[in-house]
């Protein structure tokens, strides 16, 4: 049995470039480490250069870990860091009425688009787990 490829090496590397923030750790299902990369800058910059050979083992982590389905995590993730204070990710997975929210108030001031930072992969698991438990007809 093969693991689906929920996660994307191009990406985490993509994201890996502005990882002093932490953004690849996030998209890999890493928030805590992500956090501190964030307010470390990259725990000084070491922790980013380490992690450019620990991309390729947390990218297998999370395809093990978060549900494959009809939602692209990597697209959500480069909505979310790119274009998260307008919600554009929030409209992506389904999430209309969030979506809207964001986009009205620059991401409920930048708290939602940090919460969602910390959740977005676990949201679009439980849609896909919601997806699988309710096939359509």
């Amino acid at each position: 049995m093969t693991t689906p490829d929920t996660h994307s090496k191009t990406i985490g590397y993509l994201l890996w470039i502005f990882g002093f923030t932490g953004g690849h750790r996030f998209y890999y299902g890493k928030p805590i480490s992500g956090t501190i990369y964030f307010f470390t800058l990259g725990l000084l910059f070491i922790g980013w250069i380490v992690d450019l050979f620990l991309i390729p083992s947390m990218d297998r982590e999370a395809d093990q870990k978060f549900t494959e389905g009809r939602i692209s995590y990597s697209t959500a993730w480069i909505l979310l860091t790119f274009l998260g204070v307008f919600g554009i990710h929030r409209f992506y997975i389904g999430k209309w009425g969030t979506g809207i929210i964001y986009l009205l108030s620059g991401g409920l001031l930048l708290v939602g688009v940090i919460y969602d930072f910390w959740n977005l992969n676990k949201q679009i698991s439980e849609i896909h787990a919601e997806d699988r438990a309710n096939p359509a007809v």
